[in-house]
Formats: C-alpha cells, structure tokens, sequence
C-alpha cells in the first residue's frame, strides 16, 4: 500500500494549452502574451503562426522555445513553449511530401511524447481533399509509431468537426472542408487506432462548445461556430485525465483556446 501511495504522489499534474492564432503577430495586438502569461500552462502550443524565421522575437521567460516554419511566406507554421526542457525534438514527419509546411513539432519527455500538429484545410471545394486524406493516413501512422514507445499526446487544429454535434449547422455543412465524410471518417480512424477525444471523453454529449468561428456573419456573437481544436491522447492515458477545456470567453483569434489538464 505503501508503495502505491508513493506512486501516486509522485505524478505530476500538468496544464497544457493549444491555440490557434491566425497570425501571431496579429494575435500579439490583440493581447496574446497577456493571455499566455495568465494561462501559466506547463506546455503552450500554437498553430498558424504565419512567421518565418526572424520574424518576431516573443519574450516567453522560463519557457523553452520551438519553433516549424512553412517554406511559404506567411502561411501555416507552428511553435510550442515548454517550462520543461524535452529529451528531443523533431520537426514534421519525415516525409518530404508533407513537411514543408510547418506543421508538427513533437517533444519527447520522460513519461509521454507531444505532438502540436496543424493540419491540411481541404480548401473550398474540396481541392486539396486528396492530400488530406494521404495526410491523415500519414499523420496516425506517425502517431501509431511514437506510441510503440511512449504514450503520445497530441493537440492542435485538426481541421475537423467529428461529429454533428460538433457543428452548429450540420445539415448545411455537409460537403464543406472540415465536415466531409471522408475527414470524419479519418478522425474515426484515429480513434479507433488506440487514441481518445479528451473533451468528449468528459463531455460525450455536450452541445453548443464550439473553438472556431467564421469572421463573417457575426458567427461567434451568434455561437454558430465548430469543434475543430483537440487535444487526443494514447488510449493508456485515460485514467490520467483531469479536465479538458474549451476558452470560448477568450479572443484574439477566430480559434479559442483549449486545454488539458492530465496528471502524469
């Protein structure tokens, strides 16, 4: 019992924050570092920083820094400020088809790796729909590898809404980017490949909790927005669960915030 009890005391809990900015210089306007400074999170990850290399210097004291760049000049990249120095880092897939975007940052740690991803947009009409899908396929099976090792916990903006209740107008999004069949059918893959929808572990019927809205028809005053920010971890890490958050009252950007909280 003893011993038990001592493996219980020494998990640590950890707060983790994903954000998609839509322009980190932009969002750095609109108060990003007072946001970042009061969430105080353990590990920070944002996506869609829009930057390339040199093109901000963010002041972020006790955080370990890094950063992905897309090769296109003011599109896609992400970034990940951690308190905890990481065993190792590594940047995109290893494929070169697919990472020459910015898109993933994974950090190793101890006990789990994390991986910050911001994934393809099937575009309108569906025109990049083809290379989501080889994307998707590429990304779980990445995931699928890092979790033959350690648990993985993986977050960001992964262009989906799951399912209806995802949404605010299902019906009416069909065939759009974000809410096709074959995007849905993917998350469902992913799931079904050993990880788990933190927020809808805790929340499996809630309504009406949405982390992104369109800039055009007063969709956020109006809350007709969707659920495409996660945060998925290796089905093993269940029972280290404590919350998972959704900021909503949080602006800046046309995402909100999420969060994580896991005791490790």
């Amino acid at each position: 019992m003893v011993y038990f009890e001592k493996q219980e005391k020494e998990r640590i809990e950890m707060k983790m924050i994903s954000w998609n900015v839509n322009g980190l210089r932009a969002a750095v306007g609109k108060g990003f570092l007072d946001y970042f400074k009061e969430a105080d999170a353990d590990i920070f990850s944002i996506q869609e920083t829009k930057l390339q290399e040199g093109q901000i210097d963010l002041p972020t004291e006790g955080y370990h820094q890094y950063w992905n760049y897309a090769e296109k000049k003011g599109y896609s990249g992400v970034a990940v400020f951690t308190k905890q120095e990481p065993i190792s880092v590594s940047y995109g897939l290893g494929i070169e088809e697919h990472d020459k975007e910015g898109r993933v940052i994974t950090l190793e740690f101890e006990k789990f790796y994390h991986v910050t991803v911001y994934t393809p947009n099937s575009q309108q009409e569906n025109a990049r729909l083809d290379y989501r899908m080889t994307w998707d396929d590429a990304f779980r099976a990445y995931l699928q590898e890092l979790d033959k090792t350690k648990p993985v916990i993986v977050c960001g903006d992964l262009n989906v809404a799951h399912t209806e209740i995802d949404l605010k107008n299902p019906s009416t999004n069909r065939r759009n980017a974000g809410f096709t069949d074959e995007e849905r059918g993917k998350f469902t893959e992913l799931l079904e490949a050993g990880f788990v929808d933190t927020f809808r572990h805790f929340y499996p019927d809630l309504t009406g909790t949405y982390s992104w809205w369109s800039y055009r028809f007063n969709a956020r005053k109006n809350n007709a927005g969707w659920r495409i920010d996660y945060y998925v971890v290796s089905e093993r890490l269940k029972d280290a669960l404590q919350d998972a958050k959704i900021h909503s009252d949080i602006m800046g950007s046309d995402h909100c915030p999420v969060e994580l909280d896991i005791a490790l």
